[in-house]
């Protein structure tokens, strides 16, 4: 029986503040419900609902991590033209 392949995520949220928050996860869907439920990363706490604008998929972690690390270190401006940039391969979902 063939194991799947697990995949590696960056993504970006817009918070109800207009704020973005950038994070990696091994599982998109239960990262996002883990930030709805306020047991997410402290930033996001409170400043729900969130909303994913961009998510970047990788074979391993570490190439992962290093792309958030990349695009944390980018301004507001740059994060923007990247999620503007991908808007048709981007998911967008409320929590």
């Amino acid at each position: 029986m063939k194991e799947a392949i697990k995949q590696h995520y960056v993504y970006i949220l817009r918070c109800a503040d207009h704020t973005l928050y950038t994070g990696y996860t091994d599982n998109v869907e239960k990262r996002i419900a883990a930030h709805a439920a306020g047991k997410g990363a402290k930033y996001t706490r409170g400043r729900g609902p969130l909303v994913l604008m961009h998510q970047e998929a990788y074979l391993t972690k570490r190439e992962a991590l290093q792309r958030e690390r990349e695009i944390k270190s980018w301004n507001r401006e740059k994060k923007e033209m990247l999620i503007q940039n991908n808007r048709g391969g981007r998911h967008e979902t409320t929590t």
